[in-house]
């Protein structure tokens, strides 16, 4: 139930998405979704706890990522239906652009950004 429960907002989804093949700081993630850093929170508390991420902490930061293959076949069958599904929409297409330009940007300046708003 929590990863039918994950997965049923719009915004986790295009978390998911997001981390195809690639670690992202919560500052990274907040700026592609636009949304506010508590909400960002709400949202990556419940993908982690249906185990669709995993979170590493390094200094300052928190960087998530899709979980390895010694996830569960509930939680790669998900991500996979995901990313077949969904990763051609015009809204993951959007996403990917984006995420092209945020990625340009130091994880550090992009925080401090984000914390001056």
């Amino acid at each position: 139930m929590r990863i039918t429960k994950a997965l049923a907002d719009a915004n986790r989804v295009r978390v998911l998405l997001a981390l195809q093949g690639r670690e992202l700081c919560v500052c990274q993630i907040t700026e592609l979704l636009g949304l506010a850093s508590s909400t960002i929170s709400k949202h990556l508390s419940v993908l982690h706890q249906a185990g669709l991420i995993e979170s590493r902490k390094s200094e300052r930061w928190v960087y998530y990522r899709q979980p390895d293959a010694t996830a569960s076949v509930a939680v790669r069958e998900a991500i996979d239906w995901v990313q077949k599904s969904l990763a051609d929409t015009l809204q993951a297409n959007a996403d990917a652009k984006k995420l092209k330009n945020i990625l340009k940007v130091n994880p550090t300046a992009l925080c401090q950004r984000q914390i001056r708003r």
